[in-house]
């Protein structure tokens, strides 16, 4: 098989771990942050695990990214700096900034997650740096754009709806609150929203096959996170309100 088939075959792979994880969140509820619970073996620091799991997004993605034929085309090049703003902030910024205090998550959740990525960073570097073509002209086309507006968009409203939740503890605290402000006057997960919007944005930005199984994992494994927060917020804080939906607005 040549490159560009075994790299279709793992796109082709992403699509079913995308309706399997799908599937099965619906009924387990992935084990960290407030629902980290026994029984998914040996944990490290909640920070340590962030950093981890996430690097390969950062780093095997910029390694892949170079070795591409079209790695100095001024397409690919905004792309790369999409991608980047993202990954740089989650992976070195963001573990930083949350209050995790002895936080812990299982190393097979890291494992897991970072194996996902090193996937994740092949398909689409090696797409957007290679396999993609990107005449210049497209630059300025509506689609290209439009995509890169929606991942900004989306990126923004993960952001801000970030700061509102590390602002809700005061250093020290321990414990959850209710959030309250912005997205979250209407949505319990407003930050996965956003995460959802901006990798719908990408794939749009650059039309492919890697981008597109990567916006459709990406809602398969956010939504289900989403609705079990909100059922979570609902259980714990008798004072929740009422009219809040879990992920999109006045829907659901």
């Amino acid at each position: 098989m040549t490159e560009l088939q075994i790299h279709g075959q793992l796109v082709l792979a992403m699509f079913v771990l995308a309706a399997l994880s799908f599937l099965s969140l619906l009924f387990v509820t992935a084990p960290y942050g407030r629902h980290l619970r026994r029984g998914w073996g040996p944990t490290l620091p909640a920070r340590t695990g962030w950093i981890l799991m996430e690097s390969p997004a950062v780093l095997l993605f910029a390694c892949i990214y170079s070795l591409g034929e079209h790695a100095a085309d001024s397409v690919p090049i905004l792309l790369l700096a999409l991608w980047q703003l993202h990954y740089i902030n989650r992976t070195f910024i963001y573990p930083f900034r949350i209050r995790a205090g002895n936080s812990r998550m299982p190393w097979s959740l890291v494992a897991m997650t970072f194996l996902f990525n090193c996937l994740n960073a092949y398909i689409n570097a090696r797409w957007i740096s290679h396999f993609g073509a990107y005449p210049d002209t497209w630059a300025n086309g509506a689609v290209f754009i439009g995509g890169c507006a929606l991942f900004l968009v989306g990126i923004s409203v993960n952001q801000l709806a970030d700061a509102v939740l590390i602002r809700l503890r005061k250093p020290g605290e321990h414990g959850y609150k209710i959030p309250q402000g912005g997205l979250f006057r209407w949505v319990s997960c407003p930050n996965y929203l956003g995460e959802m919007v901006a990798w719908v944005g990408w794939a749009v930005a650059c039309w492919s096959p890697a981008g597109l199984a990567f916006a459709v994992f990406t809602i398969a494994n956010l939504a289900p996170r989403a609705l079990a927060n909100h059922r979570w917020y609902r259980d714990e804080f008798d004072d929740y309100p009422e009219s809040r939906r879990a992920l999109i607005p006045f829907l659901l």
